[in-house]
């Protein structure tokens, strides 16, 4: 494996409106790896489901190439979203429990992410935010079809319907793409507390304006000035 240096950052919060917080991160920074998952259930469920996703991965072997440690990935989500639904008819009385995930690893110059649900990964480039991942929820479906323009799907009322969880559906599927990484880049792994109570342009104004060391808490603290109804958690990362 090719060792890397990063700047980074990394912070969660439970929000202006809530007392519990159901998001969970995993920094392994020497490893290149990074994962962000977002918990459905309440309480006992979705901190739960967030937490057995990033201790699982935090325990992994990485010291493999591309191909062999996104099969990895994946068979270690698929044996926790297995755990997670024994989880749920043993303590929960069946009730739905899941989680999101997005996951990030680099090596070398190649950047994969693998995701389940609508926590995010962001590419900031030359001065343009990216979003690297893309959301498996229902007004995203929407989108894709046509059947709602952009402008509507930012405050529609399924905003907050997700289609693919760890440990939320019968069956998981996991997204995965690769993709080029550059100097300066700088990748924002995030829940949708984040993007859900900053724009976009709110969003870059912080990049343009912060240094990656405080982007996650420069993040929150916006996010909170907007009265944020969700968890929030953020990493963000750049290779040195």
């Amino acid at each position: 494996m090719t060792e890397q240096s990063w700047l980074e950052s990394a912070t969660t919060h439970c929000g202006a409106v809530r007392n519990m917080n159901e998001d969970s991160l995993m920094s392994r920074t020497e490893d290149s790896f990074w994962v962000v998952a977002d918990g459905m259930g309440g309480h006992d469920a979705g901190e739960v489901a967030s937490e057995m996703i990033t201790t699982a991965l935090g325990k992994m072997n990485t010291d493999l190439d591309i191909p062999d440690l996104v099969d990895s990935i994946e068979d270690t989500l698929l044996e926790v979203h297995h755990e997670i639904r024994v989880y749920s008819r043993t303590h929960c009385d069946g009730r739905t429990m899941g989680s999101t995930v997005v996951a990030m690893f680099a090596r070398d110059k190649v950047g994969v992410c693998m995701w389940a649900g609508d926590s995010r990964l962001y590419r900031y480039r030359g001065g343009m935010l990216e979003q690297i991942s893309e959301d498996h929820s229902q007004v995203n479906e929407m989108l894709a079809r046509g059947l709602i323009t952009e402008e509507e799907a930012v405050n529609h009322p399924s905003s907050n319907v997700i289609t693919r969880a760890v440990g939320a559906t019968d069956i998981l599927y996991v997204d995965v793409t690769v993709f080029e990484m550059k100097p300066k880049d700088i990748y924002v792994l995030c829940s949708d507390g984040l993007y859900g109570a900053l724009s976009h342009d709110e969003m870059l104004s912080r990049l343009r304006l912060s240094s990656v060391e405080d982007y996650a808490n420069d993040f929150v603290n916006d996010a909170l000035k907007n009265e944020a109804r969700d968890n929030v958690t953020v990493i963000a990362v750049q290779a040195v």
